[in-house]
């Protein structure tokens, strides 16, 4: 490790190898995991090294960050501005320690889930799964549109085999769907913008603040950024959305994967890179991109929101508040505002405990009672307590009632309404958590304050010790961000204040 001298202000480029093993950490566990597959409990302590591993190697960086510094390291380099490279910043370090720990987790979770049901194929989940946090990781610390393109594709490629795990009719649909929105919206829309960026830049280098403005008209500048929203279908935003509900045909651990550690994070967290890194707050507002964002994001909020609350299924309305939640994300980067940003930025780690929460939930009830429909969990309270009180605790959260974290989320998103003087999406906010209310509350008072159907046991049965403990951390943690964010919230802060400096 060495310093390579200053960056930009008083900023200290540091060349470091840990980026990249952050990445190999889990391919080399994804070989361990395929060569123990006649072995299940060494099989499964590999997963839960590499876990343990990957993280710790991930928060060693955190000091190099938290004094301002970042790190980098070329892995590849074919012309000047093209290359595979690695940056952690403030904003990558956030998705990476959010991701990696939460992989631990679910982990755990998975062991208990697939052994409970006995499930087919583990070796191949287990791999797949390992793989998936590489992707993952690379995402987080891509330095350039190049390097993400390559990591956002893998990402998609590496989980179909998770979606697809049944190999049911229905789930073989599932999967081409998944591959046809994800895939080919990448190479047809987030390529072509991926060329156009470096034919008008002659580089692909995310920079705070951003590189785009002054290098095309802005005819072609905006023609650029409806590219990249085309492609980071991963995101799921309306109308591009629908291949996600279909994806809930995949086991519990794979839905929790999908929504809260890396496949629509990915989404999401790509659109922040170029929103904030490629065009940049400024040229955001000078092309008034910024606001036509804001509004496609309030679209998709409310609508999503209206569709939860006419599904049954608890993975569909799981799947549909997914697909408002990470709006919120995409909204709070496109107000270009302090609180904005803030607000956004910070949802990724709120919604990521919270809804791995609630799906974790999900699994647990499938599990200890076979249930999958909300008309169904009548009494289920009081079969499942613990399970249920931390299910109340990811819904309040999801609808921003303190004192769970997504209060705060709200809270940073509505001050960043006012900031642009914006009623209107001041509006979405508030009106976003009374449907939020809408669809999550049913379900707490069907599970609590219903009877149990006739002749059903009251007798306690929860999931197994491996699902409750992950469910319960993950529960807790949504409170604690609420007390003491400063962790995250410091991350947050240096991330902002990166691209918003100058503003």
């Amino acid at each position: 490790m060495k310093g390579d001298g200053k960056g930009d202000g008083n900023v200290e480029v540091i060349t470091d190898f840990r980026p990249v093993l952050a990445i190999w950490v889990s391919l080399v566990g994804a070989f361990l995991i395929w060569r123990s597959k006649k072995n299940p409990n060494l099989r499964e302590s590999w997963t839960i090294i590499t876990g343990v591993v990957k993280f710790l190697i991930v928060i060693s960086m955190l000091p190099v960050i938290l004094r301002g510094d970042v790190i980098e390291y070329t892995f590849w380099q074919a012309l000047e501005g093209v290359e595979i490279a690695f940056r952690v910043d403030a904003f990558g370090l956030f998705f990476a320690i959010t991701a990696s720990f939460l992989w631990i987790l679910t982990s755990f979770y998975s062991i208990g889930y697939m052994r409970s049901l006995k499930e087919h194929a583990q070796t191949r989940y287990f791999t797949c799964f390992a793989i998936s946090l590489s992707s993952a990781m690379g995402i987080a610390f891509a330095a350039n549109l190049l390097t993400m393109f390559i990591f956002y594709e893998v990402l998609t490629i590496i989980t179909y085999p998770l979606v697809t795990h049944v190999q049911s009719k229905e789930a073989l649909w599932a999967g081409k769907k998944y591959l046809v929105y994800l895939l080919g919206t990448s190479i047809l829309f987030q390529l072509l913008a991926i060329a156009a960026t470096y034919a008008v830049a002659n580089t692909l280098e995310f920079q705070s603040g951003g590189f785009l403005a002054g290098t095309g008209s802005d005819t072609v500048l905006t023609i650029i950024f409806i590219l990249f929203i085309l492609g980071f279908t991963k995101a799921a935003i309306m109308p591009l959305h629908s291949w996600l509900p279909t994806a809930m045909i995949a086991p519990t651990p794979v839905s929790a994967l999908l929504h809260a550690v890396a496949v629509v994070k990915a989404g999401v967290f790509t659109i922040l890179r170029v929103v904030l890194f490629v065009f940049g707050p400024g040229l955001m507002s000078s092309l008034n991109l910024g606001i036509v964002l804001a509004y496609v994001a309030s679209f998709t909020i409310l609508m999503a929101s209206i569709f939860a609350i006419t599904m049954d299924n608890l993975k569909m309305r799981l799947a549909y508040s997914t697909i408002s939640q990470l709006s919120y994300i995409v909204l709070g980067a496109a107000m270009l505002t302090k609180s904005g940003v803030t607000g956004g930025v910070f949802n990724m780690v709120v919604h990521a405990f919270s809804k791995i929460t609630l799906f974790f939930c999900a699994g647990a009830i499938f599990v200890a009672s076979g249930k999958k429909n909300i008309s169904d969990m009548n009494g289920i309270g009081k079969k499942m307590p613990v399970t249920m009180l931390a299910f109340t605790i990811g819904a309040l959260s999801m609808i921003g009632i303190p004192p769970v974290s997504g209060f705060l989320v709200k809270w940073y998103l509505a001050l960043g309404a006012i900031e642009m003087n914006q009623i209107p999406l001041l509006a979405v906010i508030l009106l976003s958590a009374i449907l939020n209310g809408i669809y999550f509350l049913p379900v707490i008072y069907i599970a609590f304050f219903k009877d149990l159907p006739e002749g059903e046991s009251p007798e306690v049965r929860e999931a197994p010790m491996f699902m409750l403990v992950p469910l319960v951390l993950t529960a807790i943690a949504s409170i604690i961000l609420f007390f003491n964010p400063s962790f995250y919230m410091q991350l947050t802060e240096m991330a902002v204040k990166a691209v918003l400096g100058g503003l």
